[in-house]
């Protein structure tokens, strides 16, 4: 086996945030849905950067699984990660930007456009938001850096890799390297709307390759056709799994293989944005477990995690807000 050098291996959908303030003429103007959420092509993106070209704009490292990789760097957890950008200033931006919240980069590069959202604030601070996937599309199995998979303890991705036949391949490869050089394999559904589209997939792969599976209520509800999180991990871990069912403000049920359930409160806080909660509940999470934690107290730990980055605007924390929850954990404050 490998010498584990590397403790989490992502592999994710390198969306590179454009933040922008503008007024409601602007919306108006690009004829977007004040506060909402769109996807979008190419050709449209770039007539909105177009369209705001001239306001200051801030960048910023999204997409699910790298919110997951640079809070687990935050915690000072050596962590890669792995997705496809565009050979563009925004490519460019996207790998300078991860590297200075100290994630390793294994990030491939395509003629396609970087993917990115696009969100523009209005002054009532509403957002609105329009993504377009680009070349995150384009990860492939000749993109998985197989050495830093056999040296990783965990390899990490999302629900959204199975959009594209190429993606979805690239996890199937890694996860063949992960389950031979003894790399734990954790999965994180990650949307209701992606398990509709995949659950046949996703049901044969938890059965046969996943060690550590991450899910929130609705997404179990889907998997398994009832609506009880406590009854779904512990149904989940018969397939030889630890099973986290996230349950929004009422905490998360850890199912585990021996068929124990540890049922955790969630942290009661004043949340601001909910954006990124599940992403950090699952560094929150794979810390525990890297750390030596049992599971229960995981499961704490995760939703101390969650709870403090609901507590802002964004998915990420800044450095400060990094170092203050690291501290605040290295502190058992979430005990």
């Amino acid at each position: 086996m490998a010498d584990k050098n590397i403790e989490v291996y992502g592999i994710g959908n390198p969306l590179i945030d454009i933040l922008a303030h503008v007024t409601d003429e602007d919306i108006q103007a690009l004829a977007l849905d004040k506060g909402t959420m769109t996807l979008i092509d190419t050709e449209r993106g770039n007539n909105i950067l177009k369209h705001i070209e001239k306001h200051e704009k801030k960048y910023a490292c999204g997409g699910s699984a790298p919110n997951t990789m640079i809070t687990m760097a935050a915690l000072e957890i050596k962590t890669a990660l792995a997705g496809m950008v565009g050979k563009d200033d925004l490519g460019e931006i996207y790998k300078q930007r991860l590297e200075e919240k100290n994630v390793i980069s294994d990030l491939s590069f395509s003629p396609v456009d970087t993917g990115s959202c696009i969100v523009l604030v209005t002054p009532d601070y509403e957002r609105t938001m329009s993504t377009r996937l680009g070349a995150c599309r384009e990860f492939g199995p000749q993109n998985v850096n197989h050495d830093l998979v056999k040296k990783a303890r965990y390899l990490y991705f999302t629900g959204y890799m199975w959009d594209t036949d190429n993606q979805k391949e690239s996890l199937l490869e890694a996860i063949k390297t992960a389950h031979k050089a003894g790399t734990k394999v954790v999965f994180d559904l990650a949307d209701p709307f992606v398990v509709e589209r995949h659950y046949d997939d996703f049901n044969r792969m938890i059965k046969d390759n996943v060690d550590v599976l991450l899910a929130n209520r609705e997404e179990a509800k889907l998997m398994l056709g009832y609506d009880d999180p406590e009854k779904a991990s512990r149904e989940l871990a018969k397939n030889n799994v630890i099973a986290a069912i996230k349950n929004s403000a009422d905490g998360s049920c850890i199912g585990c293989t021996d068929g124990e359930c540890h049922i955790v409160d969630a942290y009661s806080v004043e949340a601001v944005d909910s954006t990124g909660a599940g992403d950090n509940y699952a560094a929150g999470f794979l810390y525990g477990l890297l750390k030596g934690y049992n599971y229960a107290d995981a499961g704490k730990l995760a939703s101390f995690v969650a709870a403090q980055v609901v507590r802002q605007t964004g998915a990420q924390f800044d450095d400060e807000m990094g170092n203050n929850l690291r501290k605040a954990i290295l502190a058992e404050e979430w005990r």
